[in-house]
């Protein structure tokens, strides 16, 4: 089964959260409910707006490891090549 990174915010350029799972959709559904208590939580980070899938959990936490390293401009540059409108891209998962 693969993985995916994914990226979460609460609007364009706002604030964004990396993330890695082997289940988006589970995944971007708790972040949007507020499941756990967080950084997702406590700063209402409900639109998933990237994501990316891998071919197993280790190459999505490697990845997700590295992006969490990068510049922010590096992190919005990757939504805007895949979602330059920022839109939450969890209605098209379900």
């Amino acid at each position: 089964m693969g993985a995916f990174v994914y990226i979460m915010s609460n609007q364009r350029y706002g604030t964004i959260y990396v993330g890695v799972t082997n289940d988006i959709v589970r995944r971007a559904w708790e972040h949007r409910e507020g499941i756990y208590p967080g950084f997702t939580r406590r700063y209402r980070l409900h639109d998933l707006v990237w994501y990316e899938q891998h071919a197993s959990i280790v190459d999505a936490i490697q990845r997700e490891h590295t992006m969490k390293h990068w510049p922010r401009r590096w992190k919005t540059a990757l939504v805007d090549a895949m979602n330059p409108d920022w839109n939450d891209l969890f209605p098209d998962l379900v």
